[in-house]
């Protein structure tokens, strides 16, 4: 009788819409920082967060998020990519030199720009996943070469070529006054949670990279999962290239530059394991808006470039001993 009544009572509560799920306090952190942050900028420096400025923005935190979730699941696979703004270098001069500017041609150079990512990240994969070469290793090496390749290409496009007028006109669009980046942010975030959430293949992804041996032991080919885990995150890089080179209009060289450091701290930030396995893609985004509302007011008040790398390198150490924190108290 003792044992019926104690699995009566769960049931009960379910049923009556009292239990309350448990919420993990690693990938909650970030919002409550985020809205203490906001409540130290509307007091200290109201500018950073009137409408005007968040619609600035809004558009910029969207592309960090998104290149933060590719960072994600690289981090979650138990890796690193440093390979990220040669990656959206590349997708935006591919996009620049198949479309040359013109709208008929629209969908071929998005199409060559998105291929071109995926197979960086490809390569990414195969050394990685396949060869066990240290991942910090491979893509630092992997950035070189694709900057190189991708210097070499630029120079035979005119320095002032833009992208088409459609995907300018698109990517600089607002749909219900919040702009169409806020927009695919949103959308990216909530396909990959439904995908890691509720998807035998999403938790044979987060088994994977929870414990690599357990999961091979258990007939997982974590070969797949930990390649598959590149090869997203690159296809995430190469949206972010074409939707980031159509908001500029005229990108350069240097228009990947600013996403070299800022999606590690974001996806940290967020919560995401460096030791695999966990994280949020709802705390990513959390986070990205956190790192971008921190870098607002870092240029509001005046910090040099060089000082705003510091709090960018601050909190990425931050967001490191906080997951370490977790994860052994997680284990006591």
């Amino acid at each position: 009788m003792h044992v019926s009544t104690n699995l009566a009572a769960p049931d009960f509560a379910a049923r009556k819409g009292l239990a309350v799920p448990r919420l993990p306090m690693r990938f909650v952190a970030i919002w409550i920082a985020l809205a203490g942050l906001g409540a130290i900028c509307a007091v200290l420096l109201p500018r950073s967060v009137a409408p005007i400025t968040l619609q600035t923005v809004l558009p910029f935190a969207a592309f960090l998020t998104i290149a933060a979730m590719g960072q994600a699941l690289v981090l979650m696979a138990r890796s690193i990519d440093l390979s990220v703004p040669s990656i959206v270098a590349l997708s935006s001069a591919v996009l620049l030199g198949v479309s040359h500017g013109n709208d008929e041609r629209l969908w071929l150079a998005i199409t060559a720009a998105l291929l071109a990512a995926v197979a960086i990240g490809a390569i990414n994969a195969f050394f990685v996943a396949v060869l066990r070469m240290n991942g910090l290793v491979v893509t630092l090496a992997t950035g070189a070469i694709v900057g190189g390749v991708t210097l070499w290409y630029r120079q035979g496009l005119a320095a002032e070529a833009k992208v088409p007028l459609g995907l300018a006109s698109f990517a600089g669009g607002h749909l219900w006054d919040v702009p169409v980046a806020a927009w695919f942010a949103v959308a990216v975030m909530a396909i990959l949670t439904i995908g890691l959430r509720k998807t035998l293949a999403g938790r044979r992804f987060e088994a994977v990279g929870a414990n690599p041996r357990a999961a091979h032991a258990c007939g997982i080919r974590t070969t797949r999962y930990q390649g598959g885990a590149f090869i997203l995150a690159s296809l995430l890089y190469g949206v972010l290239a074409v939707l980031l080179s159509g908001f500029i209009r005229n990108p350069t060289l240097e228009v990947g530059n600013p996403y070299l450091l800022a999606p590690i701290a974001a996806a940290v930030l967020g919560g995401t394991a460096i030791s695999g396995g966990i994280g949020s893609m709802v705390a990513v985004l959390g986070a990205s808006l956190f790192v971008m509302q921190l870098d607002q007011a870092s240029k509001m008040m005046g910090l040099a470039t060089s000082w705003q790398l510091i709090v960018q390198g601050l909190a990425i150490v931050a967001g490191m001993w906080l997951s370490e924190a977790s994860s052994k108290a997680g284990r006591r």
